[in-house]
């Protein structure tokens, strides 16, 4: 059985992939910072159904809770066969407002703790000739976005590090690729007024925005594949092409 580590795993997208991935027979790890009621909430009703889940919480911007989150992994599990880099802070801004507390912020949570993540993972992968890393990055790593400066560079960053890692560690037989959707209908979305929603759903080709299980399919889909890495994969609709 495999084992999984998802961060931000207690709300949107990560609670999407933890509960369906868990469901799919995986032993998995849900990672939270601060949505504790969240995180509790999904592992009482998935041990309930009779799935394995774990929830540990974490600021993974901090290397010493990222090892202690691997740790606890390891002690319970022996292996990490996956890990789903997912948490992700955003914040829409002018360029000129951006201060350096909210650069550091965004990108300690999107990009430094990949850092983190992936380099205490990597000797149990090592050891064992073979991992996946999944970075989760966006749409606007591809292509920017407006009032979004910061996190666009911080999933660019992200893509970039996939694309370095996989060339790096292919040879160990770890696989490392990034899923930038577009946009997708989550908490994080939900300040998007009606009108605005309507607007993006016209300019997309499939006439509709995202859910996170699609981004569940795409994750999974890339786990049982053994030829895919260091590829941005994109479900977004054909916004962007």
């Amino acid at each position: 059985m495999k084992t999984i580590i998802i961060t931000g795993g207690s709300q949107g997208i990560g609670k999407c992939m933890v509960e369906n991935f868990a469901k799919d027979g995986y032993n998995v790890v849900l990672n939270y910072n601060k949505s504790e009621n969240s995180a509790k909430q999904i592992k009482s009703q998935l041990l309930e159904e009779g799935y394995e889940i774990e929830i540990f919480k974490a600021d993974i911007s901090k290397r010493e809770e990222v090892k202690k989150l691997v740790e606890f992994t390891l002690n319970k599990f022996e292996n990490i066969d996956v890990l789903i880099n997912n948490a992700g802070v955003a914040k829409i801004q002018l360029f000129t407002d951006v201060t350096e507390e909210d650069w550091d912020e965004i990108m300690n949570v999107n990009l430094k703790s990949a850092l983190f993540t992936i380099q205490e993972v990597l000797p149990n992968m090592i050891h064992r000739k073979g991992g996946l890393i999944i970075n989760i990055s966006s749409i606007w790593g591809l292509v920017g976005a407006s009032c979004e400066a910061v996190y666009s560079a911080s999933k660019a960053g992200l893509d970039a590090i996939t694309k370095s890692l996989a060339k790096e560690l292919g040879p160990s037989n770890i696989r490392v690729n990034s899923i930038a959707p577009g946009i997708i209908d989550t908490q994080m979305n939900s300040s998007l007024d009606k009108k605005i929603k309507k607007e993006i759903e016209q300019e997309i080709p499939l006439g509709k925005i995202g859910k996170p299980i699609d981004v569940y399919k795409c994750a999974k889909w890339i786990i049982e594949d053994e030829y895919t890495t260091g590829q941005i994969i994109s479900p977004n609709g054909g916004w962007v092409i």
